[in-house]
């Protein structure tokens, strides 16, 4: 399969996360959903997209229902229809994909967006059966999970089956957060960026170099083992963490995810070898909601990359550098302000997004290494 889509993308209705626009039903109604290499499940606000029987959308006895670490969740029933990516002419299409229909979500739970794109395995994309049709009859959440429990198959491995593209996906990015240092964050290119659907490697005009190859743990989220951390030139700092309990790796890389998250300890530890002015800034940062400072505060130029050493499929580990532009977003969330992209997270474990990504084209290639995966990462241009 040689199939290739480009699809345009904007960090500027998701927060800082990444968006794109795809088409569903045979109408090709657009949508404009978040694109997250963490989840694996398919699904609309219900508000936004009606089944057509008519033209071809069929419903079934399926039900999904998801809830986030921000006590936000949504529950809907699930259809097959058509879903369409792509530019006009040269459109990949498919019938029959799974896609939910949020009929129950918290307040502001998709936000400016139509809804989210899962890119992770199959494993992920859960669901259960009930006893009848659950569009013609809107289960709730908590009778959704009375049901029977099963699993579903995600969009990128249906396309997979179907032999319409291959079960690979990367991402090309510059920032975390939206850029507000211009009138209009939508036309700042700062905040626009590409997912190509169905390969990476021939994009060769959004990288330089080789790759490298993170190796994968688990067809669950792109997990994967994070071995040290090197601030500046600094010595290397171990991780030992072990992952918490149920998780198969310390780490993943999210697509989703708009800061590198670390466990409590981990991030105390990384802070610490910074300079006394500079750790300063950061726990003021990360002491206030926003975790921002004035950006009069900052001198990029005197702070150390960050360097983040992964596992790699063979022998050769897997390094990489995240710049100090890279872990402080310049003109977020306002003008002159500078948001810190680390956050504090989970013990044992640590979410490797956006920032870490936004210096590479990273590529996550579900079919290498034995359908296990892998994750490319080359400088991008």
């Amino acid at each position: 399969m040689t199939r290739v889509a480009r699809i345009p993308i904007t960090n500027v209705y998701a927060d800082g996360a990444y968006t794109g626009r795809i088409l569903v039903g045979r109408a090709l109604n657009p949508m404009n959903v978040l694109l997250d290499s963490g989840s694996a499940v398919f699904a609309l606000d219900g508000r936004k997209y009606r089944p057509d029987k008519a033209a071809g959308d069929r419903t079934t006895r399926f039900a999904q229902y998801m809830s986030y670490s921000d006590g936000s969740h949504w529950a809907g029933g699930v259809i097959k229809t058509t879903v369409a990516v792509g530019r006009p002419g040269k459109l990949i299409s498919a019938d029959t994909i799974n896609v939910a229909l949020a009929t129950e979500q918290t307040k502001d739970m998709f936000g400016a967006t139509d809804g989210i794109l899962g890119l992770a395995y199959a494993p992920l994309d859960e669901a259960w059966e009930m006893p009848k049709d659950t569009i013609a009859n809107a289960y709730s959440s908590t009778r959704i999970r009375g049901g029977r429990y099963t699993q579903i198959t995600p969009y990128l491995r249906h396309l997979d089956q179907l032999n319409v593209v291959s079960d690979i996906f990367a991402f090309y990015t510059m920032r975390s957060c939206i850029h507000r240092g211009g009138k209009n964050p939508a036309d700042d290119p700062l905040n626009q960026g590409w997912m190509v659907l169905g390969g990476g490697e021939d994009c060769r005009d959004f990288y330089s170099g080789k790759f490298q190859t993170a190796k994968v743990l688990a067809e669950q989220w792109y997990n994967t083992n994070l071995k040290a951390i090197i601030v500046g030139d600094t010595d290397p700092l171990a991780v030992h963490q072990l992952p918490p309990a149920g998780y198969p790796s310390n780490s993943i890389v999210d697509s989703g995810t708009t800061s590198i998250d670390l466990g409590p300890q981990l991030l105390k530890a990384v802070i610490s070898r910074f300079r006394p002015a500079q750790r300063a800034l950061m726990q003021a940062a990360l002491a206030r909601k926003k975790l921002c400072v004035a950006m009069a505060d900052l001198n990029l130029r005197k702070w150390p990359d960050l360097t983040f050493i992964l596992q790699g499929l063979q022998k050769t580990d897997v390094v990489l550098k995240v710049r100090p532009q890279d872990y402080w977003q310049v003109n977020a969330p306002k003008p002159g302000l500078a948001q810190l992209a680390l956050t504090q997270g989970e013990p044992g474990f640590a979410i490797l997004g956006l920032p870490l990504m936004n210096g590479y084209f990273t590529i996550f290639d579900g079919e290498a290494d034995n359908d296990r995966g892998v994750v490319k990462f080359a400088p991008r241009t």
